[in-house]
């Protein structure tokens, strides 16, 4: 029984998880118009998050929001801190690099497309 005022279960990974989908789409769509897109699947706790999505992206994009998704699933760190000030990183150095390259490529080319939201997130970080 939920009481009020909670989260539902995996709450803030699916959050996390939508946010993370959302910024590899803006770049696939931006970066990569002319390749081929197929929907995004996953197995196990990773396909319980990512499946629902229904996300379309090129091969390339889809590992990596799969990989992204993975590693928040398995993060061990309550409260989780954002990837970029964590004390223990579990990106691999390729994917690290582009994922980075994925936030600061998206959250720019968000904000200026109205997610306002987006804006304070980024000068509070």
């Amino acid at each position: 029984m939920k009481r009020f005022g909670q989260k539902p279960p995996g709450g803030k990974i699916r959050a996390d998880i939508e946010i993370l989908a959302e910024f590899v789409k803006t770049r696939c769509e931006d970066m990569h118009p002319r390749r081929s897109r197929e929907m995004v699947h996953a197995t196990g706790k990773v396909g319980e998050y990512v499946n629902p999505l229904e996300i379309r992206l090129c091969a390339q994009c889809r590992d990596l929001l799969v990989y992204g998704a993975s590693m928040r699933v398995i993060c061990p760190l309550d409260p989780k801190p954002a990837c970029r000030k964590c004390p223990q990183p579990c990106y691999r150095p390729g994917y690290r690099t582009q994922i980075r390259e994925v936030m600061k490529y998206s959250g720019r080319a968000l904000i200026k497309r109205g997610r306002i939201d987006l804006l304070f997130k980024y000068i509070l970080h």
